[in-house]
């Protein structure tokens, strides 16, 4: 078969090829650019991936453009279902299950005459981040999902190792998840990821579900993240003057650290360059990639005073009470309030590690240490004090509180490293 007709039944070449930098339709009066709109490459790319381009394939396209090609803001949504497998996540959704979605999606994405391609990250660390490629059916995803993922060169993510794919089909038909065998919430759509295939499926309207989109991809990216010598962690960051410090803590008493917190509400990477966050936020704007943090605060919730207000840690046990994630009678390994995609117990490894190497200080706080509890600018005032004062290290105030931890612990992990220590 011929090359030309071979492209043409693959529907890789554009419909109208005769100029690459044409223009493209007209709204409001003025002209839009069409970007890409044919580009072997990209359409190459893209038909690897499973998505034939029918037209055109816009991409990276600034908001002011997306706007011009019929992008709006749509209303946000939360708790729609969120499909994760793969990893060391146990999910609600088959391997069979995510292929046949995944099909059905690229088969609807292949018939749209125009696509809106994005490039972006997870992370704005340059070398532990995960880059990430949206194909979308309509321009308004990509707005949206712009604003949530950082920017990255579209060559960095056209020729990356492990880039993750992002697949929008919001003109689907809402009775997709039936046809796959998964639960919608309505006509809202749906979020499914899978691991293994590095791919995660928008359908409907689930675009406009924040919290949902990053949930999938922080269990996403995680991997890659690991890979590169990346920790992802649930984790927020306090800014106290030049001084950065990671806070592992239930999102409640995060919050009450009221401006000290950087924005960021999924977590983020712990690397050579530094820490970020996974995503941007509003306020987020720019490249924030802070420097390495000055400690490491970790804090547990214990009303019976078995454990101190404020405590200095080894890094072994900095590792251990990182493991177990102690609040109130239940072990929250990681911290993680959601199902981690890398073993718990290999991150702690590697926070371990972490904190010998960069000599980061480790800091055990009982949110329930005090007769009331340590809450709002009190909380945020004892985190400070780590840092200027001489704390003593941890020791337990009798108890069998040490009992439950090792019992936790061996009976989900195992047998831990020597190092780990209560």
């Amino acid at each position: 078969m011929a090359r030309t007709d071979f492209q043409a039944r693959k529907g890789i070449i554009a419909n109208d090829s005769r100029s690459r930098f044409r223009l493209s339709e007209m709204s409001k009066g003025r002209y839009v650019p069409a970007i890409s709109s044919f580009s072997h490459g990209l359409n190459w790319a893209l038909a690897g991936k499973g998505v034939v381009v029918k037209d055109k394939a816009f991409q990276n396209l600034n908001s002011s453009q997306l706007y011009l090609h019929g992008a709006t803001i749509t209303e946000s949504l939360s708790g729609l279902p969120v499909y994760v497998r793969g990893g060391n996540v146990t999910g609600k959704i088959s391997k069979a299950q995510f292929s046949k979605l995944l099909k059905q999606v690229t088969n609807h994405i292949s018939s749209i005459s125009n696509i809106f391609v994005h490039d972006g990250a997870v992370g704005s660390s340059l070398k532990a981040g995960a880059k990430v490629r949206v194909i979308s059916d309509t321009p308004s995803a990509v707005l949206s999902l712009s604003t949530t993922l950082w920017g990255a060169p579209t060559r960095a993510v056209s020729h990356d190792s492990c880039p993750l794919t992002v697949y929008v089909a919001t003109s689907i038909s809402p009775g997709i998840g039936d046809i796959v065998g998964l639960e919608c919430r309505g006509d809202n759509g749906l979020i499914a990821a899978d691991i293994e295939r590095s791919s995660l499926v928008l359908c409907g309207k689930a675009f406009s579900d924040s919290n949902g989109i990053k949930e999938a991809l922080a269990a996403l990216s995680g991997p890659v993240i690991f890979a590169r010598r990346g920790l992802p962690l649930s984790a927020r960051l306090l800014v106290f003057g030049d001084s950065v410090v990671l806070l592992f803590a239930p999102e409640h008493t995060s919050k009450s650290c009221g401006d000290l917190l950087v924005p960021g509400d999924v977590g983020v990477i712990l690397s050579s360059e530094g820490v970020a966050p996974f995503f941007q936020t509003g306020s987020s704007g720019g490249s924030h990639l802070f420097k390495l943090p000055a400690a490491a605060v970790l804090v547990s919730s214990d009303s019976s005073g078995v454990i101190p207000s404020v405590s200095k840690l080894a890094p072994g046990q900095a590792a251990y009470h990182f493991l177990a994630g102690y609040q109130n009678g239940k072990f929250m390994p990681a911290y993680s309030k959601v199902p981690s995609s890398i073993d718990p117990l290999e991150l702690a490894k590697e926070f371990l590690l972490k904190l010998k190497d960069d000599r980061i200080s480790s800091y055990l706080v009982n949110a329930n240490g005090r007769e009331k509890g340590a809450t709002g600018k009190a909380f945020a005032n004892l985190v400070e004090s780590t840092l200027s004062k001489s704390i003593p290290p941890f020791q337990a105030k009798g108890g069998d509180l040490q009992e439950k931890y090792k019992s936790f612990v061996s009976s989900s992990f195992g047998e831990v490293p020597e190092e780990f220590a209560f």
